[in-house]
């Protein structure tokens, strides 16, 4: 009984190996194994390890490696945008039931070649929650934060091996171009206080992103009404969709908990503030960071 179950599992995990075989020879493609262990050591580490190591040392700074990353990030996800839009977004795709060309001509593999880096780009963000444990910034390791750096990345894998391009790839363009303005911001925001004034539209990232699952779900919602598509891989237009209504959600909430509610304003900003006023002093204010003796107070950013 026991050997008929292992070899029923061995001929599903055969299976699951048999995807694209352009892809085969990038680096963590030849099994799911590898990036799941990463995955998994990634989740371990920044709930469990991470924060116990930290526990009784002082937090590190970060600073310059945080302005380098970033930015990296930046000029990475800018090349990853412009490999897209030249493999086949702005070089003969449609923009509606666009099929994967699972041929060998040079265009085909550059979009190969651009899904991997696409995917390679979410291990490397890992690193934003490093940061966070290493910083002892551990209020802004939220589910939503570790939800979306951890399933995300495992899905695209599978996305990649079976499915490199066509319809299915166009929220990865869309996220590369949201990614180029929110590394950007955190680059600047890195940088320190002297940036601060340019940060003014903090607010405005989250409405990006919003914006982001709006436009890619309604790509993919196309398909639904489509008479006939010769998309090879319905299953990712289905949790293409999936995943852009439930982020949706979760990023609306998170808008209206921070901006409505006023949920991520530190306590004592908003006694000083509410008290400023009462006093006929009203706190300066520079698109929403409540300015106090030089310390910008928006829980991030704080000099003397």
């Amino acid at each position: 009984m026991l050997a008929e179950v292992g070899s029923r599992v061995a001929k599903v995990y055969e299976v699951l190996l048999k995807g694209d075989p352009r892809i085969e020879e990038y680096p963590l493609m030849e099994s799911p194994v590898p990036m799941t262990a990463v995955l998994l050591f990634y989740v371990y580490f920044v709930l469990s390890l991470g924060p116990k190591l930290m526990a009784g040392r002082m937090p590190f700074d970060l600073k310059k490696i945080m302005v380098c990353y970033n930015f990296a990030l930046v000029f990475f996800s800018i090349f990853i945008v412009y490999e897209f839009l030249m493999s086949g977004w702005v070089t003969g795709y449609t923009f509606r039931c666009d099929p994967i060309d699972y041929s060998n001509n040079p265009k085909a593999l550059r979009m190969v070649r651009v899904a991997w880096l696409f995917l390679f780009s979410k291990f490397i963000e890992l690193f934003d929650t490093v940061f966070f444990v290493l910083r002892k910034k551990n209020s802004q390791i939220t589910f939503l934060h570790i939800f979306h750096h951890s399933v995300m990345p495992w899905t695209w894998w599978w996305g990649v091996k079976f499915a490199p391009g066509g319809m299915g790839s166009f929220h990865a363009m869309v996220n590369s171009i949201v990614h180029v303005i929110m590394y950007f911001y955190y680059g600047l925001s890195a940088a320190g206080p002297a940036f601060q004034k340019y940060l003014w539209w903090k607010k405005y990232m989250t409405a990006i992103q919003l914006v982001q699952f709006i436009i890619v779900s309604l790509h993919v919602t196309q398909y639904y009404f489509m008479d006939h598509c010769d998309y090879q891989f319905p299953i990712i237009i289905h949790l293409v969709w999936m995943y852009g209504t439930f982020f949706f959600i979760l990023f609306s909430n998170f808008w209206y908990q921070a901006y409505t509610k006023g949920k991520r304003l530190p306590k004592n900003t908003e006694h000083k503030r509410k008290a400023a006023v009462k006093n006929g002093k009203p706190a300066a204010e520079n698109g929403g960071h409540l300015l106090e003796n030089g310390e910008v107070m928006n829980g991030k950013v704080k000099t003397k």
